[in-house]
């Protein structure tokens, strides 16, 4: 599929798309690859999504190997290819075992040796599949990580559903990306 989307030449950026793109580049992410490019022709929605997005991925209060397992789930569940893709390698030295993430990219089920994996593996599986939450997964989420994390868990799955609908939608690919995890 190609990009849907118009070619962005940031040296004809708005002042708006300039915040936007500074504020991106200076934060943690310190890079555009993903729906940034995307959203930068809706300035306001960029910023706004963007600075959710930071909170997502580094402030839940979840482990960096727990947001990315479920950003894996997320990114598997949509066939979200360049999602996969730049997730994928960072799951990987956060700790998620290479055979889980493989079952999960073919909709398997992960043979997790941790039970906190197969907790956050649970509580998403289950929202995907249902659109609900069992009483029973939440209770242990809740017991597990609290009530705050577990408001941050259903934002960040929410929030990578939005990436992983844009980069769909549009037709987007992942800086450098050659091969797809996906068929299409």
């Amino acid at each position: 599929m190609n990009q849907r989307l118009p070619h962005f030449d940031a040296a004809h950026a708005t002042p708006e798309q300039k915040a936007v793109l500074d504020e991106i580049l200076s934060g943690p992410r310190g890079n555009l690859n993903g729906p940034f490019l995307g959203w930068i022709h809706s300035p306001e929605l960029a910023q706004q999504a963007q600075r959710l997005g930071a909170f997502c991925r580094y402030r839940t209060g979840l482990p960096l190997r727990l947001s990315e397992l479920a950003i894996l789930v997320t990114a598997a569940r949509w066939q979200a290819q360049a999602e996969w893709h730049i997730h994928y390698p960072i799951a990987l030295e956060a700790g998620v075992q290479e055979a889980d993430a493989e079952a999960i990219r073919t909709g398997r089920q992960p043979a997790f040796a941790n039970p906190d994996d197969a907790l956050i593996y649970a509580f998403t599986s289950e929202l995907y599949d249902t659109k609900r939450v069992s009483d029973a997964t939440y209770a242990a989420t809740v017991a597990r990580f609290g009530h705050d994390v577990t408001i941050n868990l259903t934002a960040l799955l929410g929030y990578y559903a939005l990436v992983a609908m844009t980069l769909n939608v549009f037709g987007m690919r992942a800086e450098g990306q050659t091969s797809l995890p996906f068929a299409e």
